[in-house]
């Protein structure tokens, strides 16, 4: 009864201790993004330059510490490194390690890499973690989306380009322009850069608008399905045994 209680005792002192890791990991991340807004401003001085790069370093050397921690207890390892997670924790560090030994111009591109980290924050968060089981979960109907409507905007770019090439020639000089207002279009932006005057380039337009509407409430009502169902699997995997869903500091990751 004694080594029972224990035990009890023991897990719920681990439990407690990887949520506050869980947390500080959290807080680390937010921070290293905050510093890296604050690098872009123009007029800090030396001392500020300094502090933001000293917890630059700091972040990083957490980060690989966490990283090489779960590549030392994953078994096996390729299971980790392989993962999503495991390639954006991997992300989130390298482009430091990379800017020791290149110049400033590369810096620049190099320094953007690290808003990678702000997909770590997708393991600690229980609706990030639901949103992406959703899309593993819709993933062949989003792909298979995705494909049609790639196809819907080069018919629609040349769609175009053929109603409107004679009477704006400087307008719709290719297809490609053409591809431009298709994008707009049913995206519905709208910039107003290009746009019809011919008549049937109004009427193929207003069609186009029109399935606009539809190229955005598609993907909106597979993800939504996608998140009860994620939703659902999480609760189920919660309460059973041998569950596939990743605790905030454990080693397991969800396909």
């Amino acid at each position: 009864m004694t080594n029972s209680y224990s035990s009890a005792l023991d897990a719920e002192q681990v439990h407690v201790s990887f949520g506050r890791i869980e947390w500080a990991l959290q807080a680390l991340i937010v921070l290293s993004l905050a510093a890296f807004a604050l690098e872009t401003l123009p007029d800090l001085s030396p001392v500020q330059l300094l502090a933001l790069q000293g917890f630059e370093v700091f972040a990083t050397v957490v980060f690989t510490v966490e990283y090489v921690a779960r590549v030392w207890l994953t078994r096996p390892w390729r299971r980790y490194v392989f993962s999503f997670y495991g390639l954006i924790d991997i992300l989130a560090i390298v482009p430091f390690y990379l800017s020791l030994g290149v110049g400033s111009e590369s810096l620049r591109s190099l320094r953007l890499l690290r808003l990678f980290r702000i997909f770590k924050l997708a393991r600690y968060n229980v609706a990030m973690l639901r949103f992406y089981r959703a899309l593993v979960i819709a993933r062949e109907e989003l792909v298979l989306f995705g494909v049609m409507a790639l196809i819907l905007l080069y018919l629609a770019g040349v769609g175009v380009y053929q109603f409107e090439h004679v009477a704006q020639p400087e307008a719709f000089r290719s297809v490609f322009d053409g591809l431009w207002w298709a994008l707009c279009t049913l995206t519905t932006v709208g910039y107003g850069d290009v746009y019809p005057v011919t008549a049937g380039g109004k009427l193929f337009t207003f069609a186009i608008l029109v399935v606009g509407l539809g190229v955005i409430a598609v993907p909106v009502g597979l993800v939504a399905s996608a998140l009860t169902l994620a939703r659902e699997e999480i609760e189920r995997g919660a309460h059973g045994a041998g569950s596939n869903v990743p605790t905030a500091c454990g080693i397991k990751e969800s396909r």
